[in-house]
């Protein structure tokens, strides 16, 4: 369990942050099955993926590094970043 008492990161939480964080493209509808669609398709890109890396480290006490994080193509790729160092924790 990570220091701030979450132990998982669901896709829906991950959305609403991604939404507070970098903002939504009118066009993306990610109230859908966004999981596997790619971050550039659905309007983001590493800038903004930096910004809610950013908010789920002050959040959960999670780091991602950058380096992961250019890996994390997808919703469910950068969750299960999130819930490996949750549970690591």
């Amino acid at each position: 369990m990570s220091a701030h008492g979450v132990t998982a990161l669901s896709i829906d939480e991950f959305t609403r942050i991604l939404r507070e964080s970098a903002g939504e493209d009118e066009a993306v509808d990610l109230n859908g099955d966004v999981a596997d669609l790619l971050f550039t398709d659905l309007g983001y890109d590493s800038l903004a993926l930096l910004e809610v890396a950013g908010r789920i480290a002050r959040d959960y006490g999670v780091d991602i590094p950058d380096e992961d994080l250019d890996g994390a193509e997808t919703p469910r790729a950068f969750v299960d970043l999130v819930n490996s160092a949750l549970s690591a924790d």
